[in-house]
């Protein structure tokens, strides 16, 4: 097993693009839970 620091920054291209669809994902869910509060309102 070899410690090759530099692979490290060759890796944080994919940490980027995963916090990036995780990002991406909360904020969908949070769109269709606006977007149903909104449609779905108990009107009195």
């Amino acid at each position: 097993m070899d410690f090759k620091p530099f692979e490290f920054i060759n890796n944080l291209y994919y940490l980027g693009i995963g916090m990036l669809y995780i990002f991406v994902s909360v904020g969908i869910i949070m769109l269709i839970t606006i977007i149903m509060n909104i449609l779905f309102k108990k009107r009195n």
